[in-house]
C-alpha cells in the first residue's frame, strides 16, 4: 500500500515527539507500506516566526512573511529525515516546492494547482521515505507561498490524491472524530466511520479535528482519510463515501459554535433588491454570512435575522452603518450559539426534527432560529445553555450506546 501520513504540530512539539514520530513511521515502513510523511511545525514555531516578523512590521509584507512562515515546516521534516535515518532507514526531506507543489499567487491563502509527482515516485521507486514540509507550495514563477489554516492536512489531501494513495491518515492529539466534544459530554464515542458530507457538516458547524477545506479536498479526489491519534495506536475514524457505510446512523454526531452572533434588521421595505444590497456590502466586507430568515412582509416592511461570525461583529456594524437611515432598527447579539444535528440517516427519516425541538422545550431552551439541510437541523439558541443543549441532544439520539 502506499500511505500518506500528516503529522500535525502537537505530535512534532519537540524532539521526544519527533522521535515518537520516526518510530511510527518506521513501523508502517516495516509493515511493507510505501510512505510520503507531511509534517507541520513544531508547536508554537509558527507563532514565533509571526512574532519575529512583527518586530519589524505590524502588516508584515506577505511575500517575506510566507518565506518566513513556511520554514517552520521545513525545519521540522528535516529533523524527522535525519531521525529516521539515524535508525537505518532511506529518507528524504522535501519542501513544497521539493515536492512538486504548485500552488496560485495568493500569498498567505495559496490554494494548490497541481502537484508534478514526479520526484515523488522516483523517490518511492527507490524504496525511500519521503518526508514532506506541509502548509506551503510555489507559484509557476518561483515564488513561495502558504496554504492558511489547516495547510498541512490540506497538502497531505492533495498528496494523497495526486499520488492516488490508498490512504491518507491525519495524526492529530485526539483519537478521532466523535459524536460531540468530550470536554462538554464525557459520554460522547469515537466514530468508526463517517461519510465526507456529515464530517464537512460537522467541521462547518464548529467541531475541530478537521477543517472542511480538508474533507472537501478529500471528497473531490476520493481519498480515504483516517483521523487518528499519534499518542496511541487506536485505530481512529475512517472518513469516506457514503457507500462505504454498511449503516448510516439517523444522527452522527452534535456540533456547538460558539462564535456566533445574530444580526436582527427591522422594518426593511419589502422590495426587489433590497436583500442584495445588505448582503452584498457585507460579502464585499468579507463577512461570511450563515443563517438567514426573513419574515413575511406587510406593509411593505419586512424583518431580517441572521448569523455571522462573532469575530467578525464590528466590521458588519460598520457595513451596516450605511443602512440605518432606511431601516427601522439593527440590533446585534453576541450572546448565542449555533448547536446542530447531523446524520445522513435523516435523508430517511421523519421525525427527527421535532425530536430536538421537544427535548429542548424540556429543558426550557428557547430557540430563536432554525436551519436545516439534508442531513443536518442548526439552531440558534442562548449561550448559556450551549453545552447544556450539546449534553440533552447527545441523550435524546442515544448517541451514548
Amino acid at each position: 500500500m502506499l500511505i500518506v501520513q500528516k503529522y500535525g504540530g502537537t505530535s512534532v512539539g519537540d524532539l521526544d515527539r519527533i522521535q515518537n514520530v520516526a518510530n511510527k513511521v518506521a513501523k508502517t515502513k516495516k509493515e511493507g507500506h510505501r510512505l510520503v510523511v507531511v509534517v507541520s511545525a513544531m508547536s508554537g514555531e509558527t507563532d514565533k516566526l509571526l512574532g519575529y516578523a512583527k518586530h519589524f512590521s505590524q502588516i508584515p509584507d506577505p511575500r517575506e512573511l510566507d518565506m518566513i512562515l513556511s520554514s517552520g515546516e521545513r525545519v521540522t521534516s528535516a529533523l524527522l529525515a535525519l531521525a529516521l535515518q539515524a535508525m537505518g532507514f532511506k529518507s528524504i526531506s522535501l519542501s513544497g516546492r521539493g515536492a512538486g507543489m504548485i500552488t496560485d499567487k495568493s500569498h498567505s491563502k495559496a490554494r494548490i494547482d497541481h502537484i508534478d509527482t514526479a520526484r515523488i515516485d522516483s523517490l518511492l521507486e527507490d524504496d525511500t521515505i519521503v518526508v514532506v514540509a506541509g502548509f506551503q507550495g510555489i507559484t509557476p514563477d518561483g515564488e513561495v507561498t502558504t496554504l492558511g489554516r489547516g495547510g498541512s492536512d490540506l497538502s497531505a489531501v492533495a498528496l494523497a490524491g495526486a499520488l492516488k494513495a490508498d490512504l491518507c491518515e491525519i495524526y492529530t492529539d485526539v483519537e478521532g472524530v466523535y459524536t460531540t466534544d468530550p470536554r462538554i459530554e464525557p459520554k460522547a464515542k469515537k466514530i468508526d466511520k463517517i461519510s465526507y458530507d456529515e464530517m464537512l457538516e460537522l467541521a462547518s458547524m464548529g467541531a475541530k479535528v478537521l477543517l472542511n477545506r480538508s474533507v472537501e479536498l478529500a471528497k473531490k479526489l476520493n481519498v480515504n482519510l483516517i483521523t487518528k491519534s499519534s499518542f496511541s495506536d487506536n485505530p481512529g475514524t475512517l472518513i469516506t463515501k457514503e457507500e462505504e457505510i454498511m449503516e448510516n446512523p439517523v444522527v452522527s454526531g452534535i456540533a456547538l459554535d460558539k462564535n456566533q452572533a445574530r444580526v436582527s434588521i427591522t422594518n426593511v421595505q419589502d422590495r426587489p433588491g433590497i436583500a442584495a444590497e445588505i448582503f452584498g456590502a457585507l460579502a464585499e466586507a468579507n463577512i461570511n454570512v450563515d443563517m438567514i430568515v426573513q419574515t413575511i412582509g406587510y406593509d411593505s416592511l419586512t424583518d431580517m435575522d441572521f448569523t455571522i461570525p462573532k469575530t467578525e461583529l464590528e466590521s458588519a456594524k460598520l457595513v451596516l452603518k450605511r443602512f440605518e437611515g432606511s431601516v427601522g432598527g439593527i440590533e446585534f447579539d453576541d450572546n448565542i450559539a449555533k448547536v446542530s444535528i447531523v446524520g445522513v440517516g435523516m435523508k430517511s427519516h421523519t421525525g427527527v426534527a421535532s425530536k430536538a425541538f421537544k427535548a429542548l422545550a424540556q429543558d426550557n431552551i428557547n430557540i430563536m432560529m432554525i436551519s436545516t439541510s439534508e442531513i443536518k437541523i442548526s439552531m440558534i439558541i442562548n449561550l448559556k445553555y450551549a453545552e447544556l443543549s450539546v449534553r440533552t441532544l447527545h441523550a435524546t439520539y442515544e448517541l451514548d450506546k
